[in-house]
């Protein structure tokens, strides 16, 4: 169990969700994943067993509470929001949040690009919210970024990247800005490469090869892009560009012609490059 939190929630079941709470169940810490959805809850565990080791499982599954209840978080000490990013669900996920828990449990929001601000202004007490965006794979990725809004207390801060170190993650505390420092260092890079692409410059194998092999990434941007999920892409592209006011993240006309054709990446097997069944 982590220190001082009792358990934690996380609120939804996708893809998110569900890794966030697999790296604290992970820790031994007691979880309450909450979804609406009966079918998400439903496969929520048995996703998760995919993505865990046989004889760590017992362990995990054990620590794992699944519930359709938001008054289940009502003894968290940190509860997370990890719900689809559109602001208006967002900020009516963290009131029910707030009317459930108790006074001294943080709130946080996995967002990877909304304002934190902007959903701060759902909370009565907005000093106990922050930004805590986790990568994908959770289980996998090393960096949580935590976002400090303009009414996020030092000791939020302070007890986020705590609960942090204890999963054996590295933090980046940032301030709040359209993307943060990750998405908008990142989708600076997706939308170059797409545009190069889209310009005829080279092909979606050299331009991934330029990162994987000139830059040590281990994945190209164009490859990246699709493990996102294009939508996912055009949709933090368009939010960035608009808040920011700059062209340079609006979504290219090769990403929203795939997006328009159902071509999402990975997901639907079709996106920058063709997936197998």
């Amino acid at each position: 169990m982590l220190k001082g939190l009792g358990c934690v929630g996380v609120v939804g079941a996708g893809t998110m969700g569900r890794g966030i709470a697999q790296v604290f169940a992970m820790k031994n810490c007691p979880v309450v994943l909450i979804d609406s959805s009966k079918d998400a809850l439903e496969s929520a565990l048995p996703k998760i067993k995919e993505h865990t080791a046989d004889e760590l499982w017992p362990s995990v599954v054990e620590n794992l509470k699944t519930s359709s209840d938001i008054s289940a978080l009502s003894s968290c000490g940190l509860i997370i929001e990890a719900v689809f990013e559109e602001t208006g669900i967002k900020k009516d996920v963290l009131r029910a949040i707030e009317s459930v828990c108790g006074k001294d449990a943080l709130i946080a929001t996995n967002t990877s690009s909304i304002s934190i601000d902007e959903l701060a202004e759902a909370l009565s007490d907005p000093s106990r919210f922050a930004g805590m965006h986790f990568m994908n794979p959770p289980k996998v990725m090393k960096l949580v970024e935590v976002v400090k809004g303009k009414q996020t207390s030092e000791e939020t801060v302070r007890r986020i990247v705590q609960v942090a170190a204890e999963l054996d993650k590295v933090t980046a505390v940032v301030k709040d800005t359209p993307g943060f420092v990750t998405n908008r260092l990142l989708f600076a890079l997706l939308g170059e490469a797409m545009r190069l692409l889209q310009g005829g410059v080279a092909s979606r194998e050299d331009i991934d090869a330029t990162m994987k092999h000139g830059m040590n990434h281990p994945m190209g941007p164009l490859e990246l892009a699709d493990f996102i999920g294009l939508d996912v892409c055009r949709d933090i592209m368009l939010y960035i560009s608009e808040k920011l006011e700059d062209e340079k993240y609006a979504p290219p006309a090769v990403l929203l012609s795939l997006v328009s054709d159902g071509k999402l990446g990975k997901k639907t097997r079709h996106g920058f490059y063709d997936y197998e069944e």
